[in-house]
């Protein structure tokens, strides 16, 4: 097996064993970028090749001389281009920003180099994250890594087809409405939408009120999601309603009893989510799978009005998307280099009312308290991770669903804001593919700080699902 085709926990052992060096590792992810990478644009603001070997000569005098840094000694990492890599321009996916290169490390660039990676770069993202489709002004659209004539969803999109083209051993990204799982189901692999909290954001503008957003980690096993999430958790004092409760991610995910466990079905919730023909059903063949581990699924109804939920959450989205919106507009020159979806976002939040935002977030509580009585009956819930396949790189985003004219530009996304509106753990693993050889996740939804117990149910279903996670992208005839 090469080097790039090693999952990230066998990479780590086998550098630390001194079996490969890491210049070699270096090396051999550089050539991968240089084949693969211009046919995709997954990874962006590329660093120079000789400054990146020279840090991996670093690490691995530093192994000659046993000092390890952590798990992540030598691997190379590209940060999403949301967060700030201290040195490497951070756009945002805007040409406003294009020139923006920070001078300090965010908070989880700081943990994930503390354990050892070697930033190489970083990883495309939608302008300013908006929207489930990685294109922008700066460095154009990411290409899906089954089918470049494909979206690669987003706002980590980069990530996702990174990860799945082996041009990085595993991803971190964000995810705000979907971030983290459309693109792994889009791209056949596994994504993680921790707990709110669970990984602190810093520098953020604020601390108290932004809580829809996190960052988390992507992989192509759960084992390198739960690695990879151990180095980015735990509680800062900077980001004051970060988890403290100390645990940890790197025990062994085998064992877990899933004779006990219940899974409510979500499915459409009931006719309300418009869905593109075939995805529930390569969504009920992943449910399969988890039956035949001996897990209990069974139809679930939400119980709440979608709506309802669904007006709730416009308002804190626009709340939130629109403060980080108007800084860009003091001057009004930059009205004409923002696009059109981030100034809809920041348009219709300039009436709200602190009023109408606290009502949207008692409504948000009260669907809190809701989900709590779903878990009562189910131990996780499961739904489709898109509403459509990946569609055409081109278009901007789905204007209709069967038939169905859609009314904002990410509604066709609806399916993922459960989650996160409550601030849950939710993971996406790969289902299947359709006809066309395209792919499919299904969102599987944790209980409150329920992070291990989740990744714990994905690795049992990892150990069912090879003959879809083995099916490579078909560029991957060109590797060997």
């Amino acid at each position: 097996m090469s080097i790039v085709e090693l999952p990230a926990h066998s990479l780590s052992c086998a550098i630390h064993a001194r079996e490969i060096s890491c210049r070699d590792v270096m090396q051999a992810y550089l050539r991968r970028i240089d084949l693969v990478n211009p046919r995709h644009q997954a990874i962006v603001s590329l660093q120079d090749g000789d400054l990146l070997l020279r840090q991996a000569d670093e690490r691995d005098a530093q192994l000659a001389r046993g000092e390890s840094l952590g798990w992540m000694h030598g691997m190379p990492q590209a940060i999403k281009d949301l967060a700030n890599s201290a040195g490497i321009p951070t756009t945002l996916g805007s040409s406003l920003m294009r020139n923006f290169v920070p001078q300090e490390d965010g908070l989880m660039v700081q943990r994930m180099k503390a354990a050892g990676c070697i930033v190489i770069g970083k990883t495309n993202t939608p302008e300013f994250g908006l929207g489930s489709h990685t294109f922008n002004e700066v460095f154009g659209a990411t290409r899906n890594a089954y089918d470049i004539s494909r979206s690669a969803g987003g706002s980590s999109g980069g990530a996702a087809v990174a990860v799945a083209l082996r041009m990085l051993p595993v991803a971190d990204g964000s995810d705000f409405m979907g971030s983290l799982r459309n693109p792994a189901g889009w791209n056949n692999v596994f994504g993680l939408r921790p707990s709110q909290g669970r990984v602190p954001m810093w520098p953020a503008q604020d601390a108290w009120v932004s809580q829809l957003g996190t960052e988390g980690p992507m992989g192509r096993t759960v084992q390198d999601v739960a690695r990879l999430l151990d180095v980015q958790a735990g509680f800062d004092q900077r980001a004051p309603l970060s988890i403290a409760d100390g645990a940890r991610f790197t025990g062994a995910l085998g064992g877990f009893d899933c004779k006990r466990v219940r899974i409510g079905w979500l499915g459409d919730l009931s006719g309300h989510l418009t869905m593109e023909p075939g995805i529930l059903d390569v969504c009920e063949q992943g449910l399969h799978r988890l039956e035949v581990l001996g897990c209990t699924v069974e139809p679930a109804q939400l119980g709440m009005p979608p709506e309802t939920i669904w007006r709730a959450w416009l308002v804190w989205r626009r709340a939130l998307v629109a403060a980080r919106i108007a800084p860009f507009l003091l001057n009004p020159k930059n009205r004409a280099l923002i696009k059109a979806e981030a100034l809809w976002e920041h348009e219709q939040a300039r009436n709200l009312s602190g009023t109408e935002f606290l009502s949207a977030s008692v409504q948000r509580t009260a669907f809190y308290q809701h989900m709590l009585s779903l878990f009562k009956e189910h131990d996780f819930l499961a739904l489709p991770v898109a509403q459509v396949w990946p569609f055409d790189v081109d278009q901007r985003w789905p204007g209709y669903i069967n038939g169905v004219e859609m009314d904002t530009y990410h509604r066709w996304m609806e399916v993922t804001i459960y989650a996160t509106f409550a601030g849950l753990p939710c993971i996406s693993v790969p289902v299947g593919f359709d006809a066309r050889g395209l792919p499919m996740g299904l969102q599987v939804i944790g209980k409150p700080h329920g992070d291990w117990e989740l990744l714990q149910l994905a690795y049992a279903y990892e150990q069912t699902a090879q003959e879809v996670l083995q099916r490579p992208p078909p560029v991957a005839s060109a590797w060997r």
